[in-house]
């Protein structure tokens, strides 16, 4: 089983990356290549370096005050075997996973027919962030999505419904992820 993830970089402690203090694994490699991209850097899927499962939960235990990490990139969901990998450790910890996607909800449901571990690391994940960053919709008012037609999607009631169903914000419950 591959324990080596291709990494743009991490972040240790992020508290605009998801729901309170997280550790954030930025994958490399970007089928999307957005306008506007807020990190350019990981869309060449031979930039970046590699490092091992075992290296980053090394990192991960080092912090107590983590409540979740945040899977961001590039396109994660390219790397969605071994990130489903890491994403079994990181729940065995009692810390709660999101990730970001290019690809919408639908996408990736549909994507996971031909790629199993795209469903995979979709069950493991409390919430994503879905939708391409789309320049033209660009705006700072929304909490942890750069364009108005990304979308917070709550992914176990979204797979139980068998729809997309976009987590509600205000509601409170970022603390129950």
């Amino acid at each position: 089983m591959n324990r080596i993830l291709r990494v743009s970089g991490i972040i240790r402690e992020s508290i605009v990356d998801g729901p309170g203090m997280r550790f954030v694994v930025f994958a490399q490699g970007c089928p999307h290549r957005c306008e506007g991209c807020h990190n350019p850097q990981t869309h060449d899927f031979d930039g970046g370096n590699d490092i091992t499962i075992d290296r980053l939960l090394e990192e991960i235990d080092k912090d107590p005050m983590l409540q979740g990490v945040t899977f961001s990139g590039g396109e994660p969901f390219c790397q969605a075997e071994v990130l489903s990998v890491l994403a079994d450790e990181i729940l065995k910890r009692g810390l709660n996973l999101i990730s970001y996607t290019g690809w919408t909800f639908e996408q990736l449901v549909e994507k996971s027919k031909n790629e199993p571990a795209v469903m995979d690391l979709l069950k493991k994940c409390s919430l994503i962030i879905d939708g391409r960053f789309e320049i033209e919709k660009k705006t700072l008012s929304l909490i942890f999505r750069g364009s108005t037609n990304q979308r917070l999607i709550d992914v176990k009631k979204s797979l139980e419904k068998g729809e997309a169903v976009e987590f509600e914000t205000d509601s409170g419950d970022f603390v129950s992820l």
